[in-house]
Order: structure tokens, then C-alpha cells, then sequence
């Protein structure tokens, strides 16, 4: 019988590698970073914080948490405080210092972006504010490809042997990225000068890439729910009659979106916060079109 003993070497080296691509074991606290991370490394051990139907700010430090950071050689999150209520609780409880800083295997988008909406001077009486800028940095292209240059460097940093395999990921997922955006791009175009109220800053990317106008928000101050009173001077904004739709994310309270939709007669648009936030957005990719989509049919009904 013959063997062919470069065929076998060939497989035992994939096996052997496959196995150590495995072996990475990642934490990511929001689903945007865990799509991110299965793009980059689709091999991986990815276990996700939270969903697209839950506030990203308010996350109890379950003990299945606590095991997962546990087992984590990465830990990926949003970063610019979004994850400050919960994270250190979880991070001390889980005694792992394999991602107790960012030198190691902790990382946060924001480190490595120019947020918006930095605020120098910051208190609580005016909110859920984030002194270091907006953190839902995903629903900027150009962001979310520096993020994903950054997250290769870190990958490869904690598993250097992968070194080719995370940058034949990265060239993968940019070239399909900017694909994707040039096709983004013509879409946007249509959406240009649409205004609308939002509930909270959360899309506040994806206005910016759009060229959406947010002009008020359904929240009196960040974090804090519809007041009667502030619904009523929305009303009276949204007769004015130069606003296309409410928009509110995939896990907000739609009570207030809904009665001020019902008294202005303008549609409400619930918009996928991350992948899974609708049945259309299950990668990166999905999320931008479902989004871009539902904005579109509002604005344009016909199309």
C-alpha cells in the first residue's frame, strides 16, 4: 500500500493548526464585537455578554458570566465607559488577569477610534452621558475597519503562531467590507436630510454616516424614560411637519415612540441595535442592509 506521507503532513499540520485557532477563547460583552470576531476568527471559542434586545448599559454579573471571563483569553467590548457598570464586577470576579488590562488580552473598540461627542465636563445630573464619545462605534464603516485592523494586531499579539491565518481573515473580511460599503454608499444617498426623533444616541453613527437629521430625542436627558411633559413638547415639534419617522432600537421601551406616533401620525422604526436585533441581521453585513432597509422604506414608501 502506498502512503502518501506529504499528503498526511499536509493534513496533520491543518488539524494542528485548526487546533490551536480553536483553543482562543473570546469574551465579547456586545454581539457587534462577537460578529466582528468570528470574521477575523471564525475558529475561535466566541461566547457574547449580551443581546440585541438588552441595554448594553445594564448587565447583571450573572455567575454564567463570570465562568465565561473566566475561561477568556480575550476579552473584546465597546469601551468609552459603555461597559463600566458591570465589567470591572466581572473582571474582579472571575480572577482572570489574563484580560484584566488592555497590555494583555482585554480591548476596546473605542481605544483605537475617534469617538463622537466627547464631553470634557461631565456630571450626573445630566444623564447616561459618556465623557469619552458615543460608544456604539458599529454603525460607522470606516470605524469598524479600524477596529478590525486593531483586533487582528491584538489576536495575532496573544496568538502569534495564527500570525497568517488572522491576516488572510482581515484581508478577507476588508475587501468584502468595502464592497459591501460602496453599495452602502448608493443606498445612503436616499436618506440624505431625512429628520427624525430618535429615543437615545444609540444610532448616532449610523445619522452621521447617513446624513441623518436626529432632532430631538424621545428621552428628556440620556437614560432617563419618556416624561409626559417632554413627549408633549415632541408633539408639538413633530407637527411641524418636516420629520419623517420615529426611530427606536431593537430593545427599547416603544411606549412612548408609540404615543407620539399615534397623536403625530408619524411611523415608528424599530432598528436592529446589533446582529440579532431583527430576524434580517444575523453577521455585520446583514445588520447595515436590514438597517439602511427599514430607514429607506420609511422615507421612500414606495420603494
Amino acid at each position: 500500500m502506498h502512503i502518501n506521507f506529504k499528503l498526511l503532513l499536509s493534513s496533520a499540520l491543518l488539524t494542528l493548526s485548526q487546533s490551536a485557532f480553536a483553543q482562543m477563547n473570546i469574551f465579547a460583552c456586545e454581539p457587534e464585537y462577537a460578529a466582528l470576531a468570528k470574521e477575523l476568527a471564525p475558529s475561535a471559542k466566541i461566547y457574547t455578554a449580551t443581546t440585541a434586545m438588552q441595554d448594553p448599559h445594564q448587565v447583571q454579573a450573572r455567575p454564567s458570566l463570570i465562568a465565561k471571563m473566566r475561561q477568556a483569553d480575550l476579552v473584546i467590548c465597546a469601551g468609552a465607559d459603555l461597559e463600566i457598570g458591570w465589567l470591572p464586577m466581572l473582571q474582579m470576579k472571575s480572577a482572570n488577569t489574563r484580560v484584566r488590562n488592555t497590555e494583555d488580552g482585554l480591548f476596546f473598540a473605542a481605544d483605537h477610534v475617534e469617538t463622537l461627542d466627547q464631553m470634557s465636563n461631565v456630571d450626573r445630573s445630566m444623564g447616561d452621558v459618556h465623557s469619552a464619545g458615543n460608544p456604539h462605534l458599529h454603525f460607522s464603516p470606516q470605524r469598524v475597519l479600524d477596529i478590525a485592523k486593531a483586533l487582528t494586531e491584538k489576536l495575532i499579539q496573544l496568538d502569534t503562531k495564527q500570525s497568517d491565518v488572522y491576516q488572510q481573515q482581515l484581508s478577507s473580511f476588508v475587501n468584502r467590507w468595502q464592497l459591501a460599503r460602496t453599495q452602502w454608499q448608493s443606498k445612503v444617498a436616499t436618506l440624505q436630510g431625512m429628520k427624525v426623533i430618535a429615543y437615545h444616541s444609540t444610532f448616532r453613527y449610523l445619522f452621521d454616516f447617513t446624513g441623518i437629521d436626529s432632532v430631538a430625542d424621545l428621552e428628556p436627558k440620556p437614560g432617563l424614560p419618556p416624561t409626559s411633559s417632554h413627549l408633549a413638547s415632541l408633539l408639538k415639534l413633530a407637527n411641524q411637519g418636516d420629520i419623517s419617522a420615529i426611530v427606536v432600537a431593537s430593545y427599547q421601551d416603544q411606549r412612548g415612540a408609540n404615543w407620539l406616533a399615534e397623536k403625530s401620525n408619524l411611523p415608528v422604526v424599530v432598528l436592529p441595535l446589533s446582529v440579532g436585533g431583527n430576524q434580517q441581521s444575523d453577521d455585520l453585513f446583514s445588520l447595515y442592509d436590514s438597517a439602511l432597509d427599514l430607514l429607506i422604506k420609511v422615507n421612500h414608501p414606495k420603494k
